[in-house]
């Protein structure tokens, strides 16, 4: 249950971040009880949209099909893990992104 009060958190704190960082996006929680594995967050902004996964930690564990929808929904625009350690390094991509039009692709893992 820590854990999950730690994860809830950092979610909280980063929708928080995301909408200061992105005037007039909408951010929305998607529900994996409907598909297992898709992504906590769904951001829109203008015309572009990502999804991110949010986890307590770098070493928290990935449930099945987290990693296969990451990057699915990286191939059609912009999705990633993010976490305390990363999320500089994540944020700074998207806002790449969506200032771009591109999707600031790099592969999962690297």
């Amino acid at each position: 249950m820590k854990g999950q009060n730690r994860e809830a958190q950092f979610q909280r704190r980063l929708i928080n971040e995301m909408k200061k960082r992105f005037p007039g996006c909408l951010v929305t929680k998607l529900d994996s009880g409907h598909i297992q594995g898709i992504p906590d967050l769904l951001i829109l902004w203008g015309e572009r949209w990502a999804a991110l996964e949010c986890k307590k930690g770098a070493k928290a564990p990935h449930r099945p099909n987290q990693d296969y929808y990451i990057e699915r929904l990286n191939g059609m625009s912009f999705a990633r893990i993010i976490f305390p350690e990363n999320k500089e390094e994540v944020l700074n991509e998207l806002e790449q992104a969506f200032r771009t039009g591109g999707n600031a692709r790099r592969v999962i893992g690297e």
